[in-house]
């Protein structure tokens, strides 16, 4: 018997049906049915939850007013309206940097600069520009004050980092690989 719903549904029969071959191919048959149907509720429960929606994303985002842009990979789908449902209500440094987050999945700092009506969102775990960057600049002009304006940060390979390195070591890697990879 294949079907693991079968195998349970066997199980509440007299012990005299699992020598039956045909009793078992029914069985069997009708597990598999189950199995399936089973795996298609738990997919559609998936959609309810967005860390784990794939097909139900479109619904999400029409639901958010978000443009549905299906040739976007389905991670970076999932942290604009991850961040677009955390970006309603009161702006404050902690929303901000909670959205930021959510777009690139590591840690960001916020820094305001109030005398030059300012703030700064700086990756920091992240080498380099994250790779929806477009859509947090959309989100974050969305939620910001109008009066204020806001910069950019990236973190880079710093030099010190490379110092127990030599060139032989970095000749299979690009330059951009080199500033974007973490060497300690």
């Amino acid at each position: 018997m294949n079907s693991n719903r079968g195998k349970e549904m066997m199980s509440y029969l007299p012990d005299y049906y699992a020598t039956s071959r045909v009793m078992s191919s029914t069985i069997d048959a009708q597990g598999t049915e189950m199995d399936m149907l089973w795996r298609a509720m738990d997919g559609v429960l998936e959609q309810y939850f967005v860390p784990t929606a794939t097909w139900g994303l479109d619904l999400w985002e029409s639901e958010l007013g978000i443009p549905v842009d299906i040739a976007k990979p389905t991670e970076q789908r999932r942290s604009v309206v991850l961040s677009k449902m955390r970006g309603i209500g009161t702006v404050t440094v902690k929303l901000i940097k909670s959205v930021a987050e959510a777009y690139d999945g590591g840690l960001v700092e916020v820094t305001v600069k109030p005398e030059i009506c300012t703030f700064t969102v700086k990756f920091v775990d992240t080498r380099g520009i994250p790779p929806n960057l477009d859509d947090l600049k959309d989100v974050i002009e969305e939620i910001k004050p109008a009066h204020l304006a806001v910069e950019y940060a990236f973190t880079y390979t710093q030099w010190d980092e490379l110092k127990q390195m030599t060139w032989n070591n970095l000749k299979d890697f690009t330059w951009g690989e080199v500033m974007t990879r973490s060497w300690s």
